[in-house]
């Protein structure tokens, strides 16, 4: 009897059983619609405000934190909400006083 007549079966079983692993290992995407989303913010504890953007739990809605911090700038508005805005490779502040000529109607 060969080798391959003897061990082949263990040999493809064994490989095969083995990218069937791989397979089941790899992670699913995010769901496209805004289940996940929901879950994660109904399923959040705070006993305060809870940032839409970012699910961090804060004292007050314009506390919530931009969440690309390193290339969004904050713009807290008027009625107390604030918003996040790219730094779009501006000068530092050049963001926030183009936010501020536009909400002036100047922009």
């Amino acid at each position: 009897m060969t080798a391959k007549a003897q061990f082949g079966n263990f040999f493809n079983q064994m490989f095969e059983g083995q990218h069937q692993q791989q397979q089941q290992q790899r992670q699913q995407n995010v769901r496209s619609d805004s289940a996940w989303y929901q879950a994660q913010y109904e399923g959040a504890h705070c006993d305060r405000y809870l940032c839409p953007g970012t699910l961090s739990c804060v004292h007050f809605p314009h506390h919530c934190p931009c969440a690309w911090e390193h290339t969004e700038d904050k713009a807290e508005l008027s009625d107390g909400l604030s918003i996040c805005a790219s730094k779009g490779g501006y000068k530092e502040g050049e963001t926030l006083k183009k936010i501020g000529l536009a909400r002036k109607g100047v922009l």
